[in-house]
């Protein structure tokens, strides 16, 4: 057999690529190409936005929010309440002009709408009562149909899970969330990117995550492409003595709520257990604070479970239809300052008012979040099936994908299946097959998509072939 000189090889590789038909990654050698996962480097587009996100304007948010008096879902909403500025109706109505004036001063660059539905009786729900999700819109330029979220409950309650009319500030739960919506969709609106972003901001999460619910089942019902949910939910930073403000976690599930018998038979099979679409989103937000560690200043500290314990949140209804969703929340909660009455007693101050939370580590999680939109909506789609050959025994692995328009190249991810996080990846250039001089029973593999800016994609598991 003729043996070509690497020159000769190298030389066919580029002429290939050119082409659109690269070698498998394989023909260039694993060992020379495969390095340790480090940050990538940040998008100065990005960073010039992060830049732009403002303490004090959602320190002004989170006020404004509280001057509702209470936000309870099941508070007034009528058109004399709205006038008053008192009740949920008032806060819907200004959350929506916020929404429009950030659009009007982007040239009507969102698409601001509300998703209203009337929510039957139940057991926190006395009557028949109408609930409004408030988001705004800005539509990808070239990928529009593939969609990144970021969502914040702007209802709120006391110690009455049914008190309608008692004060009920809900600065930190979740006026903290619902402001970091707001500011992602003031500084985001002014940036294009390939893929759509949606600013949400849900009602109904106190009474049983009636509106999420109601917006997730609608995009499943509409064929809507989720492909992350943000879901922020008590991120003020409470000025409890043991708080980190330093770090915020960020909660995702194992096994997917919305899989099939098969599906978990198959995930425990391959031990799949901790490669769920939320814990590549989770692993996603940790990439993408590493590389803008300098101007997000927070760290995502992973929780591998779903919520914390004896609570729950907006994100799991994104879960329930199939979509990734991943939870953040502060560090350490004072639960003194959660559905509580706003009183002193025994020296002990309660309720959620504006003056336990941190607004600069609120506008830190806000540049997580809005790092982390940007990211996904830059990049490309994650590829579509992906499969590791499973016909024979044999100790190397070979991995192929589909191409994805947008793509650059491809990197395979591997780590111990021990390991949290992706701990070595393998530029494979514009090709969709890899072989890897690697035991598919040592490791787990991941593909994902990258652009020529250095946008990757969520990272995908593979299937077995047989």
């Amino acid at each position: 057999m003729h043996r070509f000189s690497k020159g000769f090889l190298k030389e066919l590789q580029f002429f290939l690529m050119a082409l659109g038909l690269a070698l498998p990654c394989a023909a260039r050698g694993q060992g020379a190409n495969a390095t340790a996962i480090e940050p990538g480097a940040p998008d100065a587009r990005i960073v010039a936005a992060l830049r732009q996100v403002s303490a004090e304007r959602i320190q002004a948010n989170i006020d404004q929010l509280v001057s509702f008096g209470t936000r309870a879902t099941i508070s007034a909403q009528d058109p004399a309440s709205i006038a008053a500025g008192r009740g949920i109706g008032a806060a819907r109505e200004w959350i929506k002009a916020e929404f429009e004036r950030y659009s009007k001063e982007c040239g009507g660059c969102l698409e601001v709408k509300t998703d209203s539905f009337t929510e039957a009786p139940a057991e926190r729900i006395p009557q028949p009562t109408v609930i409004s999700n408030v988001y705004a819109v800005l539509k990808g330029t070239s990928d529009a149909q593939r969609i990144v979220l970021v969502t914040g409950h702007y209802d709120s309650r006391n110690s009455g899970t049914l008190d309608g009319k008692g004060d009920a500030p809900g600065a930190n739960d979740d006026g903290s969330g619902t402001a970091v919506s707001l500011e992602c969709a003031r500084v985001l609106s002014k940036m294009k990117f390939p893929a759509t972003i949606i600013f949400l901001t849900v009602a109904g999460e106190e009474q049983g995550l009636n509106g999420s619910s109601h917006f997730a089942k609608m995009a499943k019902e509409q064929g809507w492409n989720i492909e992350a949910a943000l879901n922020n939910d008590i991120v003020g930073g409470d000025s409890i003595a043991e708080q980190d403000h330093s770090v915020v976690r960020v909660f995702s599930e194992g096994l997917p709520a919305a899989a099939a018998e098969q599906d978990i038979r198959r995930i425990r099979g391959l031990g799949g257990e901790s490669d769920s679409g939320a814990r590549q989103l989770a692993r996603y937000v940790a990439d993408v604070g590493r590389a803008y560690a300098g101007d997000v200043g927070v760290k995502p500290m992973l929780v591998f479970r779903l919520d914390r314990y004896l609570r729950g949140g907006d994100h799991l209804s994104f879960l329930q239809q199939g979509f990734a969703g991943v939870r953040f929340t502060e560090f350490r909660e004072d639960f003194h300052h959660q559905h509580q009455d706003v009183r002193t007693e025994n020296g002990i101050e309660y309720g959620d008012v504006p003056k336990f939370v941190d607004f600069d580590y609120v506008a830190n999680v806000a540049r997580l979040n809005a790092a982390t939109l940007a990211s996904l909506a830059a990049a490309p789609a994650p590829p579509a099936n992906v499969h590791l050959l499973a016909k024979d025994l044999e100790n190397d692995s070979t991995l192929t994908w589909d191409a994805v328009p947008g793509a650059a190249e491809y990197e395979v991810l591997w780590r111990a299946t021990t390991s949290p996080e992706w701990e070595h990846a393998l530029k494979c250039g514009n090709t969709t097959r890899a072989t890897l001089k690697l035991s598919k029973d040592n490791v787990i593999f991941a593909v994902r998509a990258v652009d020529g800016g250095g946008h990757a994609s969520l990272a995908v598991v593979p299937v077995p072939e047989r």
